[in-house]
């Protein structure tokens, strides 16, 4: 999937609130203020099976990996607590689109407020880059 084709699928998934923001993005403009996958905490490996998922974090000086069933917003909301990184999930909007699922949080983080959002395959994969990408964008 190209750059074009992400920016042009999570335009039409944005949520209502956001889409102002997005008019006269460019798509790498888009990836930069949106889909932070650089940061403090990275997405190693991902699996999803039905309705539980097992994520590795990579953090700056070692691995987590996440297992649950269920909600993963929970689970990641738990586990980046607990490493340092109290993200507060202020809205949350998610829609399939031709290319995949897309996400879109609005995050708290240390007092900053921000959206971010991600494409995964399935609905738990991206909430969970979506998750990384809010602190990711609002760590800095």
């Amino acid at each position: 999937m190209t750059l074009l084709t992400l920016d042009h699928a999570m335009f039409d998934a944005a949520p209502k609130a956001l889409r102002a923001e997005l008019r006269g993005l460019d798509p790498a403009d888009f990836a930069d203020r949106y889909i932070r996958i650089t940061g403090p905490v990275t997405l190693g490996e991902f699996t999803c099976s039905g309705t539980d998922f097992t994520a590795t974090l990579e953090l700056r000086n070692h691995l987590r990996t996440v297992i649950a069933a269920g909600n993963p917003v929970a689970a990641m909301t738990s586990a980046l607590y607990d490493e340092g990184y109290p993200l507060e999930i202020l809205r949350f909007h998610q829609r399939r689109t031709e290319a995949g699922i897309a996400t879109f949080v609005q995050c708290e983080f240390n007092g900053k407020r921000g959206w971010a959002a991600a494409m995964g395959a399935g609905g738990a994969e991206s909430t969970v880059r979506a998750m990384i990408a809010g602190v990711n964008l609002l760590a800095n």
